[in-house]
């Protein structure tokens, strides 16, 4: 019943024209933008309708549109997310949509940080810092220590490995 002519020119030279779509309540009605910036839906009954644009690489904020049936012709439109008046609808881009995660740079620290670095490291500390402790051990208190440990039923570990008998 009603034609409704908006203008779409502010979108931006980047962006495609033939790319953007244009929904009228949520697929009722589908459009695309005309070269010249502009989209048409035709016999939009009077009411409460709610305009979403789809580009890509853009985010755009749906539109609500109020269509008077008592005044033939009489259109009011505001953004849902700022809820502004607009007295002509020129749709503009809220943000540029980012698909992709930046990824993050190479960092040592992150290898570091990571469980199989921290259980690299402590291995590397035992390897390296066990040997160094024992040296310092004087003998004859390691071998009252055994002798002790053997006496208390605490198995060595030589005694739990298989033997070759």
């Amino acid at each position: 019943m009603y034609k409704f002519v908006f203008t779409g020119a502010a979108i931006g030279h980047a962006a495609k024209f033939s790319n953007i779509k244009v929904v009228l309540n949520g697929g009722q009605h589908i459009t695309f933008l005309r070269p010249d910036g502009y989209f048409t839906f035709h016999k939009v009954p009077a009411g409460t309708h709610l305009i979403e644009v789809y580009a890509l690489g853009y985010f755009f904020s749906p539109v609500r549109v109020d269509v008077s049936a008592r005044h033939r012709g009489k259109v009011q439109a505001t953004l849902t997310e700022t809820r502004r008046s607009l007295t002509e609808l020129v749709l503009e881009p809220i943000r540029a949509d980012i698909y992709y995660e930046r990824r993050e740079p190479f960092s040592v620290m992150s290898i570091v940080k990571s469980p199989m670095g921290l259980m690299v490291g402590f291995m590397v500390v035992v390897v390296f810092l066990m040997p160094k402790l024992m040296e310092n051990i004087d003998p004859e208190e390691m071998k009252r220590t055994q002798e002790e440990l053997r006496s208390q039923g605490v198995p060595s570990l030589s005694s739990l490995l298989p033997s070759s008998r």
